[in-house]
């Protein structure tokens, strides 16, 4: 009987050892996922009246947002991004991702969104092509050029919401329905241009808050409602926007578990 206390004992603390090592390197990886990312203050430099309401399913996280001001030419370019799945496998392909981005706006010197996408989409193929195993990986993203009140806008399954000033109905600006990564036809992204006025507020997202269980019924919010949610909130400064939907999802969520990262960008002009 002691001996196998004994041995419980010693199990018992080699999982926990187990545990807290895989829970510090979590961690860490969460910090340099963190690192990455663009820090508030640079957006709030750029995107003065903005909000990012960003809260990932686990420690490190499949979405991410993005962003990168190019000074000499007068544009801000930023984006909501979700990579396939979410947890540490989703970090590692917004890894991947993050970096293709840079490249294309760093590297290939590209500002039209559509031209950016492709060209991510390009590096991204060619970085899971040195693998032996095919990768069906990818990424859904809405991508902004900003420049003004130019906006100019691509998507990869994502689309762009718009809510012009006074009115009480969204715009949707579709996507193109093809996620960056591995398809059957490859066909370019189209760029939408936008000429927006003062007061107008644009939206871009992941699909973790439309998708989120809740409620009475614990049924998903969709679309249509978070359409509705964001219209609800038009009056409202874009920080107490952010409040609105941080307390709207909690208590939508109420004892369900979230399921999948947020992400969720509103700026406006």
């Amino acid at each position: 009987q002691k001996a196998q206390t004994v041995i419980i004992e010693k199990n018992r603390n080699e999982i926990q050892q187990q545990h807290l090592e895989i829970t510090d390197s979590i961690t860490y990886a969460k910090r340099i996922q963190s690192a990455i990312m663009p820090p508030m203050k640079l957006i709030k430099e750029y995107l003065n009246d903005s909000f990012i309401f960003y809260l990932p399913k686990d420690v490190v996280a499949g979405d991410f947002y993005w962003m990168l001001p190019l000074d000499k030419d007068g544009y801000t370019i930023f984006a909501a991004a979700d990579c396939t799945g979410h947890g540490v496998p989703g970090a590692m392909v917004s890894v991947v991702c993050n970096s293709a981005l840079n490249r294309a706006v760093k590297e290939f010197k590209l500002t039209k969104p559509g031209e950016i996408l492709t060209k991510t989409r390009d590096l991204v193929i060619e970085e899971f092509e040195k693998s032996d195993e095919e990768v069906r990986d990818g990424m859904d993203i809405a991508l902004c050029s900003l420049k003004g009140r130019k906006l100019e806008y691509a998507g990869a399954n994502n689309p762009l919401w718009l809510v012009r000033k006074d009115t009480k109905e969204v715009e949707v600006i579709t996507a193109h329905k093809q996620a960056i990564g591995l398809a059957h036809k490859l066909s370019p992204y189209p760029t939408h241009e936008i000429e927006l006025k003062e007061g107008d507020t644009f939206y871009i997202f992941s699909d973790g808050f439309a998708d989120q269980f809740g409620g009475e019924m614990g049924k998903k919010l969709k679309a249509p409602n978070f359409r509705e949610l964001l219209l609800s909130v038009q009056d409202k400064s874009m920080d107490d926007q952010y409040k609105a939907l941080q307390d709207f999802f909690f208590n939508w969520k109420g004892r369900y578990d979230q399921i999948d990262d947020v992400c969720v960008i509103g700026v406006r002009v």
